[in-house]
């Protein structure tokens, strides 16, 4: 099912919810349900002529819908390295270019492959990378990024969680292994981390000190996995729940009310969890590549979790982790490598080797299909 243009009137359960007459779950009680619809901003972002940027891998917004891109120098092609811009860049809601920074510096270990950025309640910036020395890209150091990095907004360094080439594997407590994502919950102060490329688990450790909290594998259960430069992903999925371990955690979100949502992508789920790391429930869907990132709708009680899916990306209830619909506008470039949404519902895609791309909220309109 395809977005559609808002053509029709609002149900009056969608209209009670959007003034917030009518909770959510009394809603989902009524049919049609509405659904969230976007279209394609083809103008967004304007890049200053004398900038290049690699590969598009994250996005994160901040308090004033600031748009943050990490994106990779290195994949540039050599003819325009010198133009470069500095891995951090970020944008206004307009797409004007605000400023750019990042890079290697004096006392920290700047990851080699940027993959994970993150805006803190306190505007603090969360960096990390997913290289790993075997793999052997060219030019970049033979190194695992296991680090996270935070910066102040204005790029000073203030913390790094680890060190490159430190992992000792799921038992450590003080390094990330190519860390894939992370995500502060404001009303604990923890940083909860997607450690997903070389571990298998998520980790927690305190915003402030970086002092380690806890970590869990899939289902909640004890750590467990290879560790495998190369991506494989499973060549068939005959067990309904899935394999017991994650494979490659690509993304986590913390709602407002604690959960823990986690995109488990070559296993193609996400599984929920309680800020503690006690197992719920999970979102399973093997026919496609499913769980490639996620994303929360803007309303207050965010409603819908977005889920990059196939060829674009899935509306999913948060609280039921029913698929209720499809984001897929005409010009969409793909489901992301990594998504992100400011307050006002816009969404924004970063497609790596397809650049990047932001689609505007245009409203709630029925579902169909159902």
């Amino acid at each position: 099912m395809k977005s559609m243009c808002l053509r029709h009137a609002l149900p009056l359960a969608a209209l009670l919810v959007a003034s917030g007459l009518l909770s959510t779950d009394a809603a989902a009680q009524s049919q049609p349900r509405a659904i969230p619809t976007f279209e394609v901003d083809p103008s967004w972002p304007k890049v200053p002529p004398q900038s290049k940027l690699g590969d598009a891998s994250s996005f994160a917004i901040d308090a004033q819908d600031n748009v943050w891109l990490l994106h990779r120098p290195s994949t540039l092609k050599p003819d325009q390295a010198a133009m470069a811009a500095k891995p951090v860049v970020v944008f206004d809601a307009a797409g004007n270019f605000v400023k750019a920074w990042g890079g290697p510096g004096t006392g920290y270990d700047w990851p080699e492959r940027e993959h994970g950025i993150h805006i803190d309640q306190k505007g603090n910036v969360w960096i990390g990378g997913n290289n790993c020395a075997a793999l052997a890209i060219f030019g970049l150091k033979p190194v695992a990024d296991d680090a996270l990095l935070k910066f102040a907004p204005d790029g000073k360094f203030t913390m790094q969680i680890g060190k490159s080439d430190g992992s000792k594997g799921n038992t450590d407590t003080g390094n990330v292994h190519r860390a894939a994502d992370a995500w502060v919950h404001a009303p604990t102060n923890e940083v909860f981390v997607a450690d997903g490329y070389g571990n298998t688990r998520v980790v927690v450790f305190d915003a402030d000190t970086g002092a380690f909290k806890r970590m869990w594998g899939a289902f909640g259960n004890k750590p467990a996995g290879d560790d495998n430069c190369k991506v494989t992903s499973p060549k068939t999925f005959p067990d309904a729940g899935g394999p017991a371990h994650f494979n490659i955690v690509h993304a986590i979100r913390v709602a407002k009310d604690g959960t823990v949502y986690v995109a488990d992508r070559e296993n193609r789920r996400v599984q929920t969890f309680s800020s503690d790391g006690k197992y719920q429930k999970q979102l399973i869907r093997t026919e496609a590549p499913f769980a490639r990132n996620l994303a929360f709708s803007a309303d207050p009680e965010q409603q819908f979790l977005y889920v990059g899916a196939g060829k674009g990306i899935a509306i999913v209830d948060r609280k039921t982790l029913e698929v209720i619909g499809e984001i897929q506008p005409p010009g969409i470039i793909g489901a992301g490598h990594q998504i992100a949404t400011d307050s006002k519902g816009n969404l924004y895609i970063a497609q790596t080797a397809r650049g990047m791309q932001k689609l505007v909220f245009k409203g709630l309109s029925p579902a169909t299909g159902r």
